[in-house]
């Protein structure tokens, strides 16, 4: 993140709406000093969460990009992610689901792919599975499932795939960043996966009804055959 980019940026935006540094400290609740070093560029003399408290409140929004021995950060975060999956395909075939890693689609223009997609023959249940090693943007991840979840029976007749019932599976990494984000968003995420991820194991091995589950999975990396059975979370 270019510090001095940043501040000349958030100082051009107050001046566009009209406000002095003291009327934006106010309503970000935040000092005028706060708003006066963010503009210099000195970010580093205060807490993220201050700056991204002055830019939202000009309707902005400020992301940190993480940087570690040139692109290795990416290939980091990707074996965790790699990692997930491979658990979530090894627990829906040993309890008798078709898989389909990587599930990519294009329906009248929306785009996109589904981390798994598992197919229960017998009961005829598509079950879309999203992965995540972090969770970042919850309003995000919940749209993109929505999308998925009503995309899913078209995608999935590209395999001959005909659902009596579509169900959801959040499969996150266990950890106390994420059990923190989920915690903080509670009620969304009840309100959204109702089943308690306890019962996922047993649901899988025969799914009759239309559920909608979180779950907590140890975050281990790709090829590595030692499981441990997943903690579930339902929505804690």
């Amino acid at each position: 993140m270019d510090d001095a980019r940043v501040g000349t940026a958030l100082r051009l935006l107050r001046w566009r709406s009209g406000l002095s540094q003291r009327e934006l400290a106010r309503r970000a609740g935040v000092s005028r000093w706060a708003v006066s070093s963010i503009e210099r560029g000195r970010l580093d003399a205060m807490p993220l969460r201050v700056a991204r408290n002055v830019a939202e409140t000009l309707g902005a929004r400020l992301d940190a990009l993480l940087r570690w021995r040139g692109g290795e950060l990416d290939r980091l975060l990707d074996a965790a992610h790699a990692g997930l999956v491979e658990q979530v395909i090894t627990i829906l075939q040993a309890a008798g689901w078709e898989v389909w890693p990587e599930a990519s689609f294009s329906v009248y223009g929306e785009r996109g792919s589904v981390d798994v997609l598992a197919w229960h023959p017998v009961r005829r249940v598509l079950l879309v599975v999203e992965v995540k090693s972090r969770i970042m943007d919850v309003q995000h991840l919940l749209m993109g499932m929505d999308r998925k979840r009503r995309l899913a029976a078209r995608i999935a007749a590209g395999r001959g795939w005909q659902p009596d019932l579509v169900c959801l599976w959040l499969a996150v990494a266990d950890g106390r960043t994420n059990r923190r984000r989920l915690g903080e968003h509670r009620a969304t995420f009840a309100a959204v996966f109702g089943a308690d991820g306890r019962g996922l194991r047993g649901w899988l091995r025969d799914p009759v009804e239309r559920v909608s589950f979180v779950s907590f999975l140890p975050e281990v990396g790709p090829g590595n055959r030692r499981r441990r059975s997943p903690r579930s979370g339902g929505q804690s």
